[in-house]
């Protein structure tokens, strides 16, 4: 039996499990076999995360950040999970190989998928101009010509964004027909650094080894084109990664999985998410740690109120009970604590 099982491993599972294993859970994160690290891994400079003034490489951050739960103990499975069983309160997740776990607290940071355009060159250019967070890379692209493919209010968001680096922002949309809301439209329209490519879809990302153009193809004539540019944001939506918990979990209307207010509490007692699979709208790295911490305290503070012969069941010693409990004011809310319970002193534990 486990305390905490941490499915996923990007910023909100790595940060969930640097709380949980510091506060002495002994969490397992079962990390997937390939997508170990999340969307940063196939991120080059991240430059917003704080704490890195010159900015950091997407891997070598996940990197730093698994080692950071290691060190204090999360136990780090790489294989997927493919079934959660959330009734009751021992909760039951299978995996591909290395079989199945129990614990009494799950934590859902399965995070979300940019769509994509399903091209080989996109693929083989991502971090090298293809990209789908305008927040992240916009800076990378000043006095440039980029292009934003998309038509909804995400796309028009992005490339007035982008305007504030870039020389030229081409929107391109498969048709004239836009789903942006009226006022973000004609906030794009009234941008002079905004033009548009409408009818039209991307063929081809071209360029080795950054991004030097793409061919289009018009929806109409079926005539083909290329547009010369040094980037491509791709901006057509994301998808939130709840495959796993339909039916299982409530879920919220724009899809990711519903929590109480500002809490990760989920339908299901027991049951925690954090980072994007619970974020339509900031997606960032920074949010995503953050809620990953409230995921782990949320977690923390459910398992001091299980019954005694649950806990007895655990690898917790009595010892081990006492201090979670000890750690909970008396009004519920977790405190700094949380963080001093951990077989060795390590002095101040505070953020």
């Amino acid at each position: 039996m486990r305390n905490v099982v941490i499915v996923g491993s990007g910023p909100a599972g790595y940060t969930a499990a640097i709380y949980a294993a510091r506060a002495g859970l002994k969490p397992v994160v079962i990390t997937s076999s390939v997508e170990i690290g999340g969307e940063l891994m196939n991120t080059t400079d991240v430059e917003n995360f704080p704490g890195f003034p010159d900015g950091v490489m997407g891997p070598d951050l996940m990197e730093k950040l698994q080692a950071q739960a290691e060190r204090f103990g999360a136990e780090l499975v790489n294989d997927d999970v493919t079934e959660l069983h959330l009734d009751g309160p021992v909760k039951r997740v299978v995996t591909s190989y290395s079989g199945e776990f129990e614990a009494l607290t799950v934590i859902l940071a399965t995070g979300s998928a940019y769509r994509r355009l399903g091209l080989e060159s996109e693929d083989r250019l991502a971090g090298r101009g293809v990209s789908w967070c305008a927040t992240c890379d916009g800076a990378f692209f000043k006095e440039q010509h980029i292009a934003v493919v998309g038509g909804g209010d995400s796309a028009m968001e992005e490339a007035t964004f982008l305007t504030r680096f870039a020389d030229r922002v081409t929107i391109i949309h498969r048709s004239e027909n836009l789903r942006a809301s009226n006022i973000m439209i004609e906030r794009a329209r009234a941008n002079p650094k905004i033009d548009w490519r409408l009818n039209a879809t991307v063929e081809e990302v071209l360029g080795d080894p950054n991004v030097t153009g793409i061919r289009l193809r018009d929806t109409v004539t079926g005539e083909e084109s290329t547009l010369d540019v040094t980037g491509l944001f791709v901006a057509i939506g994301n998808d939130p990664r709840t495959d796993l918990v339909q039916g299982k979990v409530d879920l919220t209307a724009e899809g990711t999985i519903a929590v109480e207010g500002r809490s990760s509490r989920t339908s299901v007692p027991g049951v925690f998410a954090c980072g994007d699979v619970v974020d339509p709208h900031y997606r960032q790295a920074i949010t995503a740690a953050g809620s990953g911490c409230v995921a782990a305290l949320d977690a923390e503070h459910h398992l001091t109120g299980l019954p005694t012969e649950l806990l007895a069941q655990d690898a917790w010693t009595d010892e081990d009970a006492d201090l979670v409990t000890s750690a909970v004011e008396s009004d519920g809310t977790a405190t700094d604590a949380t963080f001093t319970f951990t077989p060795v002193a390590l002095g101040d534990q505070r953020d």
